[in-house]
């Protein structure tokens, strides 16, 4: 169902202050539409896979990793990493390769990126595809890092998550009510080997609830092989800090789009049994976006590597090139 693998034909490291130098790639046709790969995490970087979404011969995909994370350095910070410097940061990018206007294609924490980037540079922005909408509000947190959400649907693995912790951090047993906190202050304190054994608890526990196509599926503490280190610190050092101190997220507003993406075309699929970011986000958003198109996709959680989803993004994606191309090409009669 992926396009065949191909090679990015420019990339470079981009200097966005502050110490930080973005890694980016271009792919596919240099004439193509542009349209910009916003990652997962906060902190989750590009792949290989990223690329075959598109279709080489209609896109200009232009892939970045955000602060902190995949090829971008410095590795794992969180200095000067806030959702408002990554907004910045494509900005930048944008100016960088000469795009005028480009599409976003956001996935989980790149959807509450693209929505930020739309809410404050609407005129860039020539429509979306999102998956798995997060929009990083209080109640989207709670539901994840709190007991009462998840934790239900998943116990072992939320009881593996919620543990972790207790031979690692001095106070011993842990609020479960403020676990993102301890969270916060183990990946960010100065013991290495314990800020990358709660880095690999916290990317278990994503991973356990991520995929319905995941073997076993059962409700077990670990279903998925341990995530790679160097992943994972970044994944979830960048995670935790921005959930407990970015001034956009949270109730502040600077992400949800309110009145902001009338009149801008987009498609939003969403697993029916996403476990991560629940339908009802997606609902809310596809309410408040007459432009929007909803595609519920059965049998399909939140990875985008669920079959039934990964079709259906690429589905939505070709879509949007031919409603592009035809755009354009009413454009140029009128």
């Amino acid at each position: 169902m992926l396009y065949p693998a191909i090679e990015p034909y420019a990339s470079g490291l981009l200097d966005v202050g502050h110490g930080h130098r973005v890694y980016w790639e271009q792919c596919g046709n240099p004439q193509g539409q542009p349209i910009v790969f916003l990652h997962g995490g906060p902190g989750g970087g590009c792949s290989t896979l990223s690329r075959r979404l598109f279709d080489p011969r209609r896109y200009r995909v232009v892939l970045f990793d955000q602060r902190g994370c995949g090829r971008s350095t410095p590795h794992a910070s969180t200095t000067h990493n806030f959702c408002e410097d990554l907004v910045s940061d494509m900005e930048t990018l944008r100016d960088a390769l000469a795009i005028e206007r480009w599409q976003l294609f956001g996935g989980s924490w790149g959807t509450t990126l693209a929505l930020a980037y739309t809410r404050h540079h609407r005129t860039r922005v020539q429509g979306l595809v999102l998956r798995g909408v997060f929009g990083a509000q209080p109640h989207e947190l709670d539901w994840l890092y709190k007991p009462g959400g998840a934790s239900q649907i998943f116990p072992q693995a939320w009881q593996a998550f919620a543990t972790a912790l207790e031979s690692l951090w001095p106070l011993g047993a842990i609020d479960q009510q403020q676990l993102l906190m301890a969270y916060d202050q183990c990946l960010q304190g100065d013991d290495k080997a314990k800020a990358q054994a709660a880095a690999q608890a916290w990317c278990a526990w994503e991973s356990a609830v991520s995929s319905i196509h995941t073997a076993p599926r059962s409700n077990t503490a670990q279903r998925t092989e341990a995530p790679d280190p160097h992943h994972s610190l970044a994944m979830a050092r960048i995670s935790a800090n921005m959930f407990m101190r970015d001034p956009w997220l949270g109730a502040s507003g600077h992400v949800w789009p309110a009145q902001g993406l009338h009149g801008i075309p987009g498609t939003i699929v969403q697993g029916q049994w996403d476990v991560v970011t629940p339908m009802a986000t997606a609902w809310q958003l596809h309410q408040s976006w007459p432009c929007s198109t909803l595609r519920i996709v059965p049998e399909a959680g939140h990875a985008s590597s669920d079959p039934a989803l990964r079709q259906a993004l690429i589905q939505a994606l070709d879509e949007r090139a031919d409603m592009t191309t035809n755009e354009a090409e009413l454009s140029m009669t009128s």
